[in-house]
Formats: C-alpha cells, structure tokens, sequence
C-alpha cells in the first residue's frame, strides 16, 4: 500500500489507525494452498484470535477458508460473518464445560484437550465425535511465551497419555474423529515442524475412526527486509509428500488441516501513529507517538520486532537513530534504537506487519480509546470499526451514589 494512501486515510479517520490490505490476505491464503496443492484434501481454518474483525472474517469465508476459534465469542462472530457451524473447529483450552455445552448447542466443531473434559463430555454427548489436541512434546516456536507444544505446556493431552484417551473412549462410546496439535508460533525450522508431525501421524494410526489431522500452524512470517520466514513451499513439498503416504498405509484419504494466523493477516496490517514530540536525552532520542502498549502489545509481551518508517518524510539521505515509545504510564517502547528517516512533531509513522495479534490484544489501559480500523479490498476503501469515544468507555459502567 503507498505512503500517500496511508496518509490520505489518517487525514480522514484520524490517528492511531489500523489499516489492512485484504489483497494480501488473499495472496497468502492462495500461496499457502498452492504449496500445499498435492495433498488430496486440504483446508485451512483461520485462526480467528489473530484478527477478529467481521469484515476480515467474511474476506477468508469468501476465500473458502474454515475457521478456528477458541473461545465462544469467536464462534458467534465467525457464525455472524457467515460461517456455517460445520465450518468452524472450537478448540478451547481450559474453559467451562458450560461453554463447551453452549457450542455443542451451536453445531461447531468440537475439540478437547484434557482428559477429565473428554470423560465428562462423553458421558454427556456419546454420540457427537471429537477431535483430541496432542502435546507431542516438541520445543519450537519464536520464544517460550509461544511455544506451547512442550512438556511443560499446559494445551493438549500428552502423547504419553494415549492409553488413558483410550480408555476414556471405551468407557464412554466416544468416537475420535479427529488428532490436532499446534507447536507453536514463529516456526521456521521445517525438521522441527516434521519431528512434531511423525508424533502426530504415529498418534493417528492408533485410532480407525480419524477423518482429519490438524497440524495448527505457527509458520514464520517476515518482520524485516532480509529476516527469515518459514519456506513454506518446501514445507508443504515435504508434508504433502508424506500425508499423501501415510494416507495410502491408512487405507483412505483424510483431510489435512492447518490453522494460520499470523501467517494470513500479518503482513496485511499498518498501524498509523503520529508522533506528539521528540525527546533527546544524553543517551537517547525519543519519539513519542499517539499510542502505546493499549494498542499494540506485541513489543512488550513478547519482544515482537515491528519495522517502523517515517511516511511523512521518504528522504532516505538522512535518518537518525530513535526509540519509538509510547503516551502510556509504563515503558511501552514500540521499538528501540530504529534508523528512521529524520522525524519531526506532527509526522506520521507507519508500524508495519500489524495485521495479527495487534488491534485483537488492544485495551482500554490508561483509559484511553481504541483506534478505528480501516480496510482496502479489490481497489474499495472500507472503514470497518469506527473510533471508540468517552461514551464507548462508560457504556458498561453503572454510576452510584455515595
């Protein structure tokens, strides 16, 4: 997306701002099919905690993507933007069973992750199958706070718990319909990917009832010119070529599903700030910007890299070193020691590959407001969220007198 359209949409909604070009959506969904196109039976469900917006739902329905949601607030927004029940897998962790029985209610797709649920569930719904989320006990992912495939993950059933689901199962008549894991976020090391999927396949082989297998996801995705990303044409090469096999040894296809996020929608999103001052300090230039740690928390919570440029001023001749931070009362700096082009008050940054886990893990801290969001899809500008205001604030809030 250019800088001038960028711009063009500040002027208009105002600053912060989340801006997603659906056209790479679109772009990654198709790579994404395309590397996986020799496997008989395919599909992706997005993952909805990503990005949960309505309008970046109905773009990947109409892609034909699945959904994957893990909350029962996720499950009625997909179904508000046109999923059909059987098009959305819920796969939990930790939550009531009064929850698990209210999708039960709604028709999805149900899968479980600990053992006392899959005995309980079973007991009260025999008849509808299920899928088991497996910790195959495979450390990968970007850092520890996304690596949940390892022993002392708190998501899935451990592969050494087989027996038990198996014992669960005779004891309630449940059938088991489906094996899922997900390892975890930022995974560029495809023999990592492939030890997890051997467990996973050595899993399925133990059940005669399976229809799919859920791989999650967790590719890496570009942060930075030059940065790494999961080669995900080798990958879908290596993986397809193997499901393909075990498929034949199983005796009947079944579906191969993955869950991307991040992978989707990252890319997709420019979060629009405008720099209220600059600070210099005898160790530092600072940058401070009309946002913070409420609206993107990604540096903070995971030491996220996010490339920052100054659209205001595309004069690459001259940049200084700043750390970009923000108006909230903690150390929410959004990136330390950045080359940027010379930055003045009043110019606007661009945060770039904020389409995931950014407007989606956004609050209210400090009691400011979160920002609107903007989408271009197929050459049309859509404003999809508007600003929120005072009134948004106290809208749940009830006054007393004392």
């Amino acid at each position: 997306m250019q800088n001038s359209q960028l711009i063009s949409f500040a002027e208009q909604f105002g600053s912060p701002l989340y801006v997603y070009d659906a056209d790479i959506i679109e772009r990654q969904f198709k790579r994404m099919t395309d590397a996986f196109s020799d496997v008989h039976q395919l599909k992706l469900n997005y993952a909805v905690k990503a990005n949960s917006n309505l309008a970046i739902l109905k773009v990947l329905k109409n892609l034909k993507a699945g959904a994957d949601a893990v909350s029962i607030q996720e499950v009625k927004l997909c179904l508000k933007a046109g999923f059909k029940p059987n098009e959305i897998h819920y796969t939990p962790s930790g939550i009531s069973f009064e929850e698990m029985e209210e999708a039960v209610s709604l028709g999805v797709k149900i899968t479980l992750d600990n053992l006392s649920i899959l005995e309980k569930f079973g007991n009260k719904y025999p008849e509808i199958s299920v899928c088991i989320r497996i910790n195959p006990h495979v450390m990968a992912g970007g850092n520890h706070k996304i690596s949940v495939g390892h022993i002392d993950s708190k998501f899935g059933i451990s592969i050494y718990q087989i027996e038990n689901i198996k014992e669960v199962i005779a004891k309630t008549g449940t059938v088991i319909n489906g094996i899922h894991m997900h390892t975890g976020s930022d995974i560029y090391n495809i023999d990592a990917f492939i030890q997890a999927t051997e467990i996973l396949l050595g899993v399925v082989e133990q059940f005669d009832t399976i229809e799919f297998v859920d791989f999650g996801s967790g590719f890496k995705v570009p942060y930075k010119d030059g940065d790494i990303e999961t080669n995900i044409e080798k990958m879908g090469e290596r993986i397809g070529k193997r499901f393909n096999e075990f498929c034949k040894d199983y005796g009947r296809d079944l579906t191969l599903i993955f869950e991307p996020g991040k992978y989707l929608v990252s890319a997709s999103g420019s979060f629009l700030v405008k720099v209220n001052v600059v600070k210099a300090t005898p160790n530092s230039v600072f940058v401070g910007v009309d946002s913070g740690l409420n609206h993107l928390i990604r540096p903070m919570m995971y030491d996220a890299y996010h490339h920052i440029t100054n659209i205001s001023n595309t004069d690459n001749s001259e940049q200084k070193v700043y750390s970009v931070v923000g108006y909230i009362c903690e150390n929410d700096t959004l990136g330390h020691n950045r080359k940027i082009n010379i930055v003045s008050e009043g110019d606007l940054l661009r945060i770039h590959n904020a389409g995931a886990y950014s407007y989606s893990m956004a609050s209210n801290y400090n009691s400011r407001y979160r920002p609107a969001e903007v989408m271009t899809y197929k050459g049309k500008d859509y404003i999809i969220r508007k600003r929120e205001t005072f009134d948004d604030l106290l809208s749940n809030q009830l006054e007393i007198d004392l």
